[in-house]
């Protein structure tokens, strides 16, 4: 009787619990206990006590309870987020704020400063974990929190963190080892193997234990017995292989490594007691024979074999084996040879039908079958995996395989002639040959033995044939690729277990069902495309023989050495141990250090355990620093800082003792906050800085000196006033508060002057780490508009000004009269402030630069200002004579001078009054003589790199002072923008001519600089060493808003010649330098230190172009060859551009050409393209732009090309009978007309018209391609009537055509020939950088180096 609905009995508590709503809590582990940060769910219901909450948690993330805390993490205010919860309450989750039908966030974090103590402690590796019981490939780490949204009552997380629940240790995948993992349990798990890699004893004097395979394994396999760690890593037993890092992104296939494993033990085991272990358990044998039909006489030959390869589904068949019983009976099946495959009887000598086969002899005691479920699709031409199921016994009786020589003994004599069928052993399936010498070879006879003993013998060996299943290699995936895992029995137990990389949970024998693979439908065709793709593809079996069968070897059954060597692991594992607690317990933070004598900030870790007191980290922090000579210990602190701010957050008064990990918080893997080591003077006394408050540096501003000085650290409230603020100041200060001004600069060139004095710090902007100018004079400026006040004026010089240090160029001797002389004309051109104390140390032969910093502005300004009203009057002149002046005139030789010098000095007064102002500008950006680089991205400003940094003072004179914070005028803002410059490059673009020209005046027609007076500020400067001897150096103070046209014009006193012949490079962190050229840019992208190098030379016209000029060699192994540098202008015709080229050729090429006998063309990366024509004019006809690359090509006689409606395409003749390439001929079409194309080739190669076929070269010039591929693989002979169609599209000059006679047959060729040439053009293709496609091999072969690494051989394999 079925009860009704109304009647069924529902349990009351059952029924109150799906009545009751639940909550849904998302815990974030926030510790540094694990090395992946878990997210954890919870779904409970709301009558959940706390004390149940905390229970559940530590159940699911495998903590001891009480060891944590748990903080709210979406709470509203500060207390929500810091006040843990408590643990040991009765309250309900719902009373204790916890909200039904949302995200509860909570974090779950450090209880007292201590990590929380992990269930189990020797975890090992720690990872997101499986079930219990798993088949197949487990998911990723970390995805599990993100794809269960809420806990299974059954799950048990302790058992993903250790071992204890199976006993036994994985393996570690090192990313795609899989597949070794698979085959190293299966061989430590099989008893007899394990046992007698245990007896060999490895010579230390013998062998380097790193490169011994047996040793390592040796090693690995007592740590699976004995080690505490969940899983362990294989990486010592792959470098015994001679593997590097490289291998472990190698996917093989398991069964080949067995096989090369094997044949490797067999290598190291030579002439010892192991040596025919292989043999002895997996080694088996077979008969390979061939029976005449008509008169009974057999050839045969036995091989050996390691493992039996089972077909999944017959060649041709649509149905697959349903049983490896099926497979095996199909293996011994016979095939008749008749008709045209009859074989040879050497009897009857004539062709006979004949019986084909394969015969067991006899079985190993490890029987390994290989299920070759990969094959090839013949249809697609694709690698395909058989997913068709395959059952398998666990008990398999061999018996009914076994040969038992029944037939008439016909067989008189053994042959050679039995031909390898298919599912042959002793072919490639069975990659390799472990045969004896002991007599069993092809030729020998089995007549020795009387039928009677044969048919004895095999009866007794069929009688004990039953093996039993023990280990199952699954492979889940594609033949594209998958994962490797092994099922395997333990004969401990009896219980089946899954060896999955790091996870070895326990299965049961449905579980080994599963991997049967195919589908629960009927076996068809198409099954093995629906069916799963995990399924095993290695079966291992061992005889059941008791009298063989052995158990694993107990503790004290172990050899001395294994004894010896286990407990040298253990030590090893322990010290693994205290070295893991140690690291998890140490508090690793950045630590910062203003160095106190050379004022640079320094940077390091500070590592410091956890129990560790303030105290005892100080002088942690003060070694670690090296200060021992620049302070004493009792002069530093450590003080919780924000480098990002450059702020300082708090001191630790009377913390002294405090442990270190309570002042953190905790070991964390990162810190929101840094600790900076302060230092003091003796005589100074600790500033205590207290939570909440915000710094302040504090410059102030002298009018009369129009200096600014360096900072001092004061420490504000946020809701303090202004006045407030005045009064604090004026007390660091002992100014007057009355008469302060005060400006803060908020951020980059935003000054604001504080005037309202019942505002809060807080309303006028400050934040953490802030600035301020204050200026306390009584002067009338403060009476004065404030940003047309002098203290505005100072300030916003003093935000833009950076220093720069500039290499000025080596003089050659004839040049440094010129030099004096010009700098006697131009007289004190620098535009110089007051003079500046002069560096200390040799100046060299510096005289003429002192003088001229003692020179005033003024006169700068005046002259300045007498040159750009004679540039307006006598234009003509002075452009003529700056065309007419060369950059070789001005380094004449010495012995030059004395007679010239007067009309050099005139000369040289000319270059002065330069008013072609073209003569100044560049438009492009040219390449360095240092570097190529063409990273060419236009920057008009950049705020970080041009933000004001403290320590950019106008006074020069004023040396920064050491402050008790360890702070001075080197802000550690403006360090950190300054390391953020260093590796920056200067990417201008080519400025255009639309882009606004580079005069001298701006629209009103004033001077610039009459309109803005640009600060600049120079003395000399000693380099430090390494910066090459003898060169000289300046230190520039310069506003950055000055362009780079007047920047140079600065410079021209202290360089000896007009801007216009010299250049401007910049130096970056790598030495790299790359010229600026753009005249009207500011220099806004340079900060602080930046490195400037100054070298002579002609500096580019606007509306030149540098352009590198390339050889094109069409029939050279190298086709594209550098030539020189040249200058090409706007306007300029082809053929003048050709004329100048002429005697650089001559003098820098040796090319002795006539303008005739060579052309340009378009270069396209190694590309030729459009030939250009004498008559074509530069920017009207061509495009011309920086960096430019042109072909020069010498024409072996007159130019054809005379019109741009012309065609020019290189052709090259495929002679197939011959398997070789003819040499380019260029063909000029007059049209796009493929008969024309034709008609010329038949023309040049005297091949008839009807017989021509053609194909458009693929790829990069001179498009290689192998000659064993062009016959087929090019598009011959393409249907179209125009070459400007698809699939042609030539449209342009320089296309590639390969062209044949199509009755010319291919030869023929032998493998001998194929294998040569593919070598020879395999060898070809590599050097000019072409792809090969016909290699052999796609994957890396799997080869284990019994002698070491292999060599790096790119040909090999």
């Amino acid at each position: 009787m079925v009860p009704s609905e109304e009647n069924q009995l529902v349990p009351k508590e059952a029924e109150c619990a799906a009545e009751e709503p639940r909550v849904l809590c998302i815990i974030q582990d926030t510790t540094n206990c694990r090395t992946v940060s878990e997210r954890v769910t919870l779904n409970l219901p709301a009558s959940t006590p706390l004390r149940r909450l905390f229970a559940d948690v530590a159940a699911k993330v495998g903590y001891v309870n009480g060891s944590f805390d748990l903080v709210w993490g979406n709470g509203d205010s500060a207390t929500d987020t810091q006040t843990p919860i408590d643990q040991n309450s009765d309250k309900t989750i719902l009373d204790a704020g916890f909200e039904p039908g949302k995200k509860n966030f909570l974090h779950l974090t450090d209880k007292d400063g201590e990590q929380p103590h992990v269930m189990q402690e020797e975890s090992g590796t720690t990872e997101d974990g499986a079930q219990e019981r798993f088949i197949g490939p487990l998911p990723r780490e970390g995805s599990i929190g993100c794809t269960h949204d809420y806990v299974s009552q059954s799950y048990s997380y302790s058992s993903v963190l250790s071992k204890s629940e199976t006993g036994y240790v994985g393996l570690v995948n090192q990313a795609m080892t899989c597949y070794l993992n698979s085959l190293l349990q299966t061989l430590f798990m099989t008893p007899e193997f394990r046992n007698a890699l245990y007896k060999w004893e490895f010579e230390e004097s013998e062998e380097d234990p790193e490169r011994s395979i047996p040793y390592q394994l040796q090693r690995l396999f007592v740590l699976l017995q004995t080690s505490k760690k969940r899983a362990i890593e294989t990486t010592d037993v792959t470098r015994s292989f001679g593997w590097d890092s490289s291998e472990a992104w190698q996917q093989h296939d398991v069964q080949e490594l067995c096989r090369v494993m094997f044949d490797a033990l067999e290598q190291k085991w030579k002439q010892t007691e192991q040596a025919d272990l292989i043999n002895q358990l997996y080694q088996g044998k077979l008969k390979d024979y061939v029976r005449c039909l008509e008169c009974g006489y057999e050839g045969w030959r036995i091989d050996t074999y390691l493992d039996i390869p089972l077909v999944i589904r017959p060649y041709g068949s649509s149905q697959a084996f349903a049983s490896v019983e099926e497979a095996l009976h199909a293996f011994i099946q016979p095939e008749i040879l008749d008709g045209p495959n009859q074989y040879f009887c050497e009897r009857c000598k004539k062709k006979c039908d004949a019986r084909k086969g394969l015969r067991f002899l006899h079985f190993p005691y490890l029987l390994t079958l290989q299920l070759k479920r990969f094959d090839f699709d013949y249809t697609t031409m694709h690698r395909i995996k058989l997913n068709d199921r395959m059952t398998f016994p666990e008990e398999l009786d061999m018996s009914v395989f076994i040969d038992v020589e029944d037939e008439s003994p016909q067989t008189e004599s053994c042959t050679d002639s039995g031909a390898e069928n298919e599912g042959s052993c002793h072919s490639d399936q069975m990659s390799n040959d472990f045969s004896n010498d002991d007599g069993v070879d092809e030729g020998i006879c089995l007549e020795s033995n009387s039928a009677a003993e044969r048919i004895s013998k095999a009866g007794s060996e069929k009688s004990s044939l039953l093996y039993e299943l023990f280990s199952v290699m699954v492979h889940s995936g594609s033949a594209a690729g998958g994962h490797y895992y092994a099922c395997i029995k333990s004969f401990s137990d009896d219980q089946w277990y899954s060896f999955n990389d790091q996870h070895v949970s326990k299965i049961t024998q449905e579980d080994i069902k599963k991997t049967y693979g195919g589908s629960s439908g009927s076996r068809g065709y198409y099954s093995s495309a629906f069916a799963s793709s995990t399924n095993a593809y290695m079966l291992i079996y061992r005889l059941k023989d008791p009298t063989r069968n052995a158990k694993f070897l107990e503790a004290h059954e172990y050899p001395e050495h294994i004894k010896q060597l286990v407990q040298k692991e253990r030590e090893l594992e322990e010290q693994e141990k205290r070295q893991r607690e140690i690291e998890r317990n140490t508090c690793k933070i950045k630590l910062f250090c203003m160095h106190p004598t050379k004022q640079i900030m320094m940077e390091n870790k500070l590592e410091v355990h956890k129990d560790r007191t303030l105290k005892e980290a100080v002088e942690i922090a003060y070694k670690l620093m090296d200060l021992e000579e620049a302070v004493p210990l009792s002069c530093c602190r450590l003080v919780k800082y924000d480098e990002f701010h450059d702020y300082l957050e708090r001191s630790y008064e009377g913390e002294e003792d405090t442990p270190m990990g309570l002042l953190l918080g905790g070991v964390k893997s990162t810190y929101m906050f840094d600790l900076l080591l302060e230092t003091r003077r003796p005589d100074q006394v600790f500033q205590c800085y207290k939570p909440g408050e915000v710094m302040v540096k504090v410059h102030v501003v002298d009018l009369k000196t129009e200096s600014v000085a360096p900072p001092i650290s004061v420490r504000a409230y946020l809701n303090q006033t202004v006045s407030e603020f005045k009064q604090l100041i004026s007390k660091a200060t002992h100014l007057p508060a009355e008469t302060m001004r005060v400006v803060l600069e908020r951020c980059y060139n935003d000054l604001r002057l504080l005037n309202v004095s019942s505002k809060t710090l807080k309303a006028e902007g400050f934040f953490r780490s802030n600035k301020v100018f204050i200026e306390s004079s009584e002067s009338l400026d403060r009476h004065v508009t404030y940003t047309d006040s002098q203290l505005w004026k100072l300030l916003d010089r003093h935000a833009n000004t950076i220093r720069l240090y500039v290499s000025l160029p080596e003089q050659a001797p004839g040049s440094q009269l010129r030099r004096a002389l010009y700098q006697k004309s131009a007289g004190a051109v620098g535009n110089l402030e007051e003079p500046c104390e002069r560096v200390k140390g040799p100046v060299g032969n510096m005289k003429s630069v002192e003088a001229i910093l003692e020179e005033s502005t003024e006169k700068l300004k005046s002259l300045s200002l007498q040159q750009q009203q004679q540039q307006e009057g006598d234009n003509g002149d002075s452009s003529k004579s700056t065309e007419a002046s060369d950059f070789e005139n001005i380094e004449s030789p010495l012995n030059e001078i004395d007679s010239s010098a007067s009309a050099e000095n005139r000369e040289l007064d000319n270059q002065i009054q330069i008013s072609d102002a073209e003569n100044l500008q560049s438009e492009e950006r040219s390449d360095s003589d240092v570097n190529n680089d063409r990273s060419t991205s236009s920057v008009d400003s950049d705020i970080l790199s041009s933000s004001h940094s403290s320590d950019t003072l106008c006074n020069v004179d004023n040396a920064p002072l050491p402050l008790a914070n360890g702070l001075d005028s080197h802000s550690i803002t403006s360090s950190r923008r300054s390391k953020a410059n260093q590796g920056k490059k200067e990417t201008w673009d080519t400025a255009e001519e639309d882009s606004g020209t580079d005069s001298e005046y701006d629209e009103s027609g004033k001077s610039r600089g009459e309109a803005q007076y640009m600060y600049f500020k120079s003395e000399p400067y000693t380099a430090e060493e390494g910066s090459g001897e003898g060169q000289k150096w300046l230190m520039v103070h310069v506003d950055k808003r000055i362009t780079l046209s007047a920047f140079k014009q600065h410079l021209e006193p202290f360089v000896g010649v007009p801007s216009s012949h010299f250049k401007v490079f910049r130096v970056y962190a790598s030495n790299q330098e790359f010229e600026s050229v753009r005249l009207n840019e500011t220099l806004s992208s340079f900060s602080d230190d930046n490195k400037i190098t100054i070298r002579l030379g002609r500096a580019l016209k606007k509306g030149e172009y540098r352009v590198k000029v390339y050889q094109l060699l069409v029939n050279e192994p190298e086709p594209c060859k550098f030539l020189l540098d040249a200058v090409f202008a706007k306007g300029m015709t082809v053929r003048q551009s050709k004329e100048e080229l002429l005697p650089q050729l001559r003098e820098q090429c040796g090319l002795d050409l006539t303008i005739d006998r060579f052309r340009l063309r378009k270069k396209t990366w190694k590309n030729p393209g459009t030939v250009f024509l004498d008559y074509h004019i530069y920017e009207e006809d061509i495009n011309i732009s920086s960096n430019w690359e042109v072909f020069l090509e010498i024409l072996d006689g007159v130019e054809k090309m005379k019109s741009m409606s012309q065609l020019a395409v290189l052709s090259r003749r495929w002679r197939p009978s011959e398997m070789k390439l003819d040499s380019f001929q260029e063909v000029v079409l007059e049209s796009s007309s493929v008969e024309e194309l034709k008609e010329k080739l038949s023309e040049i190669s005297g091949i008839p018209l009807e017989n021509i076929e053609f194909a458009k070269g693929r790829g990069t010039f001179p498009c290689d391609i192998s000659i064993l591929e062009i016959h087929q693989d090019l598009d011959w002979n393409p249907k179209v009537s125009t070459l400007n169609v698809w699939p042609l599209y030539i449209c342009d000059d320089g296309a590639v055509i390969f062209y044949r006679d199509k009755t010319e047959e291919l030869m023929e060729l032998t493998d001998e020939q194929r294998n040569e040439l593919m070598k020879k053009e395999s060898s070809r293709l590599q050097k000019t950088g072409h792809r090969v496609t016909y290699s052999p091999r796609k994957e890396k072969a799997l080869k284990i180096y019994l002698d070491g690494a292999p060599n790096k051989d790119l040909t090999q394999d």
